[in-house]
């Protein structure tokens, strides 16, 4: 098998077209530009921080063995965080629970001033309460909107849905957390 030369910057569909003819460079650097959105995402949905690396991994899995299927219709990245999150409910189905709903990567906090700490840390509790209790879908677009920063296009590709319904799911969840971060 020959070498295959990619591009530094080479697109998504560009190291995929690379890695089906044999390019493991191209796998390698899909993963590199991908995994740490898609283990935010897995993670802020709810997954267990002991299992978000067996879910990227696990999905890559799946996205490189079904390479063929992706059609570039939604961008490689909201195809990706379709299996991840059909892996994610997969799993919960399986262990038939919940878990609550992180933010983001937490950050250490400055202890300079305890009210403000104590203010932030009764924030991310409301808000991780009320992320937990929005329908699935709401959720699910609240965060590849707010979190990952996908257009309402790839959202409804990734979720199966249109853009339309994506902006009113993604309206109704704003609405929501407002009304219970504000209670």
């Amino acid at each position: 098998m020959r070498a295959l030369t990619v591009p530094a910057e080479a697109t998504d569909a560009a190291l995929l077209v690379a890695y089906r003819a044999g390019s493991e460079r191209a796998a390698t650097d899909l993963v590199t530009r991908h995994a740490g959105a898609l283990a935010r995402f897995l993670y802020a949905a709810g997954a267990a921080p002991a299992d978000v690396d067996d879910l990227v991994q696990e999905a890559f899995f799946r996205a490189f063995r079904r390479a063929d299927a992706w059609r570039a219709e939604a961008s490689f990245r909201s195809w990706l965080f379709a299996i991840g999150g059909n892996l994610l409910k997969d799993q919960f189905r399986r262990r038939k629970r919940w878990k609550l709903v992180p933010v983001d990567d937490r950050e250490l906090a400055d202890h300079a001033d305890p009210a403000a700490d104590l203010a932030a840390t009764d924030a991310e509790a409301r808000l991780r309460i009320a992320l937990r209790d929005l329908p699935r879908l709401q959720r699910e677009v609240f965060l590849l909107r707010a979190q990952q920063g996908l257009p309402y296009p790839e959202i409804a590709a990734a979720l199966g849905t249109t853009p339309g319904a994506a902006r009113v799911h993604y309206h109704h969840a704003v609405k929501k957390l407002k009304e219970s971060c504000h209670d």
